[in-house]
């Protein structure tokens, strides 16, 4: 099948949800994607932050197709040793003691959303289900994400959407406590909002807003869901904070390229849940849990995650001294680019054209490359990103 076929049939047989760029992908290794006319692109977009060891990595082929080849599925009607020995592995690395696995992160964010009520009726009973998040927040696209998501327009053409959710601006500590009612039972965040533009949330505002969490006794939950899995340079963003939360959300870097989420929490909240509270027919696939558990082990060593924050100012050197940027939001490889006079949309069309794949966020131009990204690839695309920021 050609490209232009390929275009044709994927537009007459797929719902209209997606706008996909003018490349059709076939293969990739490392960094480096080639696409069906051979042509090979730099990717500094990880699938959205999925790919955190890029395209192939072989422990992570070995991984998934040594466990296709020895059990694929066997629902949660059964103990399998994949889930069993990730889930050991994730709270070994973590301040958390239990873990639900599900199939993205929209999913875990519906279970954190579930728990946080199921915790506050049990220990306040009913009345008491609240969540404020924040505006510009992205939590998902499943009602109960949606809702907790602070994007109006986002909801328009599906209301109503779920009741119980409030949105307050991000970085203002009076506006979430005057939020605050006898209604509230928890406050949910991104650390950096990726989808609202790489917002990297103030440290001072974040520990205020844990407190309040410990003084109004409202659960703590923190969507880790693009950030976690090394992406900002420690294994989950909080850590950068020196807050605890109560709940966090795992997904996309967690498996490497296969749907995976995970809600995890701590031994004080894991016994509200019991069994039939939650679940999911392929949450803790073996296939996903295998991969998974090669990215926790590399992605969680130090000398692995010092080297994503030395990639992350290493593009932030290349850049800074580019005319086309206004400011550059960076925290790991998780990065914003404010634009002097060029559209991100326009920037990104170009990139592409000359083999290099980037991200926009709101009004921001937005860089995601594999955590495994090598010196040389990154080199090439922050030349190619200069070259069009410079108008070349």
């Amino acid at each position: 099948m050609d490209t232009k076929t390929l275009k044709a049939s994927y537009h007459a047989h797929m719902l209209p949800v997606y706008a996909p760029y003018d490349a059709v992908l076939v293969q990739g290794r490392g960094a480096t994607a080639t696409d069906l006319d051979g042509k090979t692109y730099i990717d500094f977009t990880s699938g959205i932050g999925v790919n955190a060891l890029g395209f192939c990595d072989p422990e992570w082929v070995q991984a998934v197709s040594d466990q296709a080849g020895r059990l694929q599925h066997s629902s949660n009607l059964y103990y399998t040793l994949p889930a069993t020995i990730l889930a050991q592995s994730l709270t070994a690395q973590s301040d958390f003691d239990a873990v639900f696995f599900a199939n993205s992160g929209a999913e875990a964010n519906e279970c954190a959303i579930k728990l946080a009520r199921k915790v506050s009726f049990d220990r306040h009973g009913p009345g008491r289900a609240d969540i404020i998040s924040l505006t510009d927040s992205f939590h998902g696209r499943t009602m109960a994400a949606l809702s907790a998501t602070g994007q109006p327009s986002m909801h328009e053409a599906f209301m109503p959407i779920l009741p119980g959710f409030s949105y307050v601006a991000p970085d203002d500590l009076a506006a979430l406590e005057a939020a605050i009612t006898p209604a509230t039972c928890a406050v949910m965040v991104e650390c950096v909002q990726g989808e609202g533009g790489v917002h990297i949330l103030d440290r001072a505002y974040l520990q205020g807003l844990a407190a309040l969490c410990r003084d109004k006794d409202l659960l703590l939950i923190v969507d880790e869901v693009q950030t976690g899995i090394g992406r900002t340079g420690k294994l989950f963003a909080y850590q950068h904070y020196d807050i605890q939360p109560d709940i966090i959300t795992l997904a996309k870097g967690l498996g490497g390229g296969l749907p995976i989420g995970a809600c995890l929490t701590t031994a004080a909240l894991k016994d509200h849940f019991s069994t039939g509270s939650h679940g999911s027919t392929f949450g803790g696939n073996p296939i996903a849990c295998a991969g998974a558990k090669v990215m926790v082990d590399r992605v969680a060593q130090p000398a692995f995650l010092a080297a994503v924050e030395a990639k992350g100012q290493l593009i932030e050197d290349r850049l800074a001294p580019c005319p086309g940027i206004e400011k550059i939001d960076r925290l790991g490889l998780m990065v914003g680019l404010t634009l002097k006079h060029q559209k991100p949309a326009e920037v990104l069309t170009a990139c592409l054209d000359k083999g290099l794949m980037v991200l926009t966020a709101k009004d921001k131009l937005r860089l995601l490359p594999p955590l495994s990204i090598s010196e040389a690839e990154l080199s090439q695309g922050c030349a190619i990103l200069t070259e069009v920021l410079s108008g070349k």
